[in-house]
């Protein structure tokens, strides 16, 4: 059964920048597409972005194209979100999950079957 493992959030202030890593064990991740999700403190989950499993494709929530990038090390079995110019708005919970129809690239939660445990960030000056 795959397992995922997020790290590298933290506090960082307005303008900065975080590395989040998803590391997947138990399954290779060649055979699924790779999303990020975030929840906030009284919002519901959104989805961040998400890449396909052969890497061609990727999605991004609006508010976040430009500052946001995503990418997958399939040989190293890991998912990073590169995130850049961080803002207030983007505080929460972010977690990375795994859709099993690896030629999907959707940013719906529903079609994530598998979930880390999430690592929180921080923009605060």
């Amino acid at each position: 059964q795959l397992q995922l493992v997020e790290t590298g959030g933290g506090l960082v202030q307005p303008g900065g920048s975080l590395r989040l890593s998803c590391a997947a064990s138990g399954s290779t991740l060649n055979y699924y597409t790779i999303g990020w999700f975030r929840q906030a403190p009284g919002k519901e989950r959104e989805g961040v972005s998400c890449m396909n499993a052969s890497g061609e494709k990727t999605n991004y929530l609006e508010s976040v194209k430009g500052r946001f990038t995503i990418a997958r090390s399939n040989p190293e079995n890991m998912v990073y979100l590169l995130m850049d110019n961080l803002k207030p708005e983007d505080t929460g919970v972010y977690y990375c999950a795994a859709d099993t129809m690896r030629w999907r690239y959707s940013l719906d939660s529903a079609h994530y079957n598998d979930w880390g445990q999430g690592t929180q960030v921080t923009v605060s000056s």
